[in-house]
């Protein structure tokens, strides 16, 4: 947690309230103080469906509800499906299933107001690279992910996924993010990579890797245990909605 003696951010543990199994809101509370945000305790007390600030059958009201649009990308099978899935349905999936495109929809409070966070999901795979960047319009925020016990995802961050995003959207910041760190210490995937002389990444890594390419910062999780899972999203939604005193938010137009 920081101080916000000088208008810093703030930041605590989060609890969110489940509606029902298939939608769930996310509360964050962001107030302005002084000259920065301050990201604050969510009230115990849960929003019910029938809440009149947040209803999911008042198709109007949602309507009006400002949205912050959230694109994931990175390699194939580096786990950016069970991360969009295990944060908005609580749940890990059984299979693996590559993904064409998809996307997902949670409810956020911010500042007492009902936001829409879309989680627009996107195949890594080089036969889609055509394809990927007509999701990018209109991005607030990009998460970058590669997993920690594979290398390769790692260097494509570099090679491939920061110039890609870049070029597209210039302006738009984006989080670099490991997944999989549930592995990082499973025996069997440590002696598979050994075996190539390799070993998974550190969390060091990560942070250099971001300080590098600019990236607002590092975080990790595992979607299967849901560590530090829950601040990556609200990390993105922090850099989407940076204080205006620092630079003006430029979302993505295509090029």
């Amino acid at each position: 947690m920081l101080a916000n003696a000088k208008g810093k951010v703030i930041r605590k543990s989060l609890d969110f309230a489940r509606l029902n199994s298939d939608s769930a809101i996310k509360d964050l509370d962001l107030l302005y103080q002084g000259k920065g945000w301050a990201l604050t305790r969510p009230l115990s007390t849960a929003l019910q469906p029938e809440d009149p600030d947040v209803s999911y059958s008042d198709s109007s009201r949602v309507s009006k509800m400002q949205t912050i649009k959230c694109v994931v990308v990175g390699d194939g099978a580096v786990g950016k499906t069970c991360l969009l899935i295990s944060y908005t349905t609580n749940k890990f999936p059984s299979e693996y299933v590559p993904t064409v495109f998809d996307n997902y929809a949670v409810t956020v409070m911010i500042g007492g107001e009902p936001y829409t966070l879309g989680l627009f999901d996107t195949a890594g795979q080089e036969d889609y690279d055509r394809l990927r960047p007509l999701s990018y319009p209109q991005t607030d925020v990009f998460l970058v992910c590669f997993s920690v016990v594979s290398p390769s995802s790692f260097e494509n961050v570099r090679e491939k996924w920061v110039p890609e995003i870049s070029h597209h959207c210039p302006r738009t910041p984006f989080l670099l993010v490991g997944t999989q760190v549930d592995l990082r210490d499973d025996s069997n995937t440590v002696e598979k990579l050994a075996k190539n002389k390799q070993r998974p990444l550190s969390p060091e890594s990560g942070d250099k890797l971001a300080r590098d390419l600019r990236a607002v910062k590092y975080v990790e999780c595992s979607a299967l245990t849901q560590r530090g899972l829950k601040n990556v999203f609200d990390e993105a939604i922090l850099a989407a909605l940076e204080p205006p005193e620092t630079k003006p938010k430029k979302r993505c137009i295509l090029l």
